[in-house]
């Protein structure tokens, strides 16, 4: 689907959050006016919003607000073309402290969006970001230590990954809430017609992204060991992750919208694939030869429905969107080490830090 200037705006909820911010930014970059939409409760995305009004004055049109409000969604979806919703609650750690919270937003935000969708009367296309947690904690597939990694013993699965006709099994108030959000959306295209997409996403990182311990793990464990402090690893460290960088996430929605007509409907799974698997004990060793020291680590029993392995089978995504090749994750992890250590103003071996960072102070 091709828009023009002055065409109907494209929603992004949650547009100030990592993954909504990249995907604000493509979308202005290509000439759309985009609405941002974000209560900015996270730390750090109201630096992300700067940014993009910043780099595309004029086309980012802030509404900050929260999805839980019914009539504050239904006047940003009155004037949307598409919408790209990635506001959630995104933690397992919080959702198991506050799971009424977390039922209100990832099922009651994304049902209130839906319902302001049908509303409208019109076919307004609709991407859904969900998650791997749909799947449970996959404790069924049989696996063997190999090294610092789990690996599953079946073949097809250790070729390929987890695919999207795995059943769903919640696990923990965030998988239910999450996996509720995903399947109101796929019958909302079912019952309605409303052309939504879902896509069940494994560990994203990247640029922009403002790693905590509860939630993109990846820059936390950069921003560890670029400051100094030990990383915990929860559970042996040996589960495995397929990780996926920004930019190839960024395709991978824009592709859905681009190919509406023919993917409505469908969900997919999205992940680095086998290629991009690696064990949390392998990563930190490679952050360890980025940042020129050993990365110290504490261990801590395992957390609630943490799998110790997902791989995603993404070919179904990659067949029906056109998808290229995703980014080796070396070389994406590289890239995000760089961006945080300029932001931090900290120098890498053989690399000077970039003049000027952005004070974090300034974070939200």
């Amino acid at each position: 689907m091709s828009r023009e200037e002055g065409s109907a705006p494209v929603l992004v909820t949650g547009g100030a959050g990592f993954i909504g911010c990249n995907i604000a930014d493509a979308l202005a970059t290509r000439g759309h006016d985009v609405i941002v939409f974000d209560g900015l409760c996270r730390r750090g995305v109201g630096r992300n919003l700067a940014w993009l009004e910043a780099r595309h004055p004029g086309r980012i049109h802030r509404i900050l607000d929260d999805v839980r409000d019914k009539a504050a969604l239904a006047r940003a979806v009155r004037d949307a073309g598409a919408v790209f919703h990635m506001a959630a609650q995104v933690a397992v750690t919080t959702s198991l402290a506050d799971p009424r919270e977390d039922f209100a937003i990832n099922v009651g935000g994304t049902f209130n969006l839906l319902e302001a969708v049908r509303e409208t009367g019109r076919r307004i296309p609709l991407i859904f970001a969900s998650t791997n947690k749909v799947y449970g904690d996959l404790a069924d597939v049989a696996l063997t230590l190999d090294g610092d990694a789990y690996r599953p013993v079946d073949g097809e699965v250790r070729a390929h990954g987890i695919s999207e006709a795995r059943p769903l099994d919640f696990h923990t108030p965030y998988g239910c809430s999450k996996g509720a959000a995903d399947q109101y959306v796929l019958d909302h295209a079912r019952s309605y017609g409303i052309p939504a997409v879902v896509m069940r996403m494994s560990c994203i990182y990247g640029q922009r992204q403002m790693g905590t311990e509860d939630q993109g793990w990846v820059a936390h464990f950069l921003i560890s060991a670029l400051e100094g402090r030990p990383i915990t690893l929860y559970g042996d460290g040996c589960q495995v992750r397929d990780i996926l960088d920004i930019s190839n996430v960024v395709e991978a929605y824009l592709a859905a919208l681009a190919n509406i007509g023919r993917v409505a409907g469908r969900a997919f799974n999205l992940g680095g694939g086998p290629a991009n698997a690696v064990s949390l004990r392998r990563l930190i060793a490679h952050i360890g030869a980025i940042v020129g020291r050993d990365v110290d680590t504490e261990l801590s029993g395992w957390r609630a429905g943490d799998q110790r392995y997902f791989v995603a089978d993404a070919r179904a995504a990659r067949q029906a969107l056109g998808l290229g090749e995703p980014l080796p994750w070396r070389e994406g992890v590289e890239r995000l080490a760089c961006w945080l250590a300029d932001e931090r103003g900290i120098a890498l071996p053989g690399r000077q830090p970039s003049a000027r960072p952005a004070p974090l102070a300034a974070a939200s």
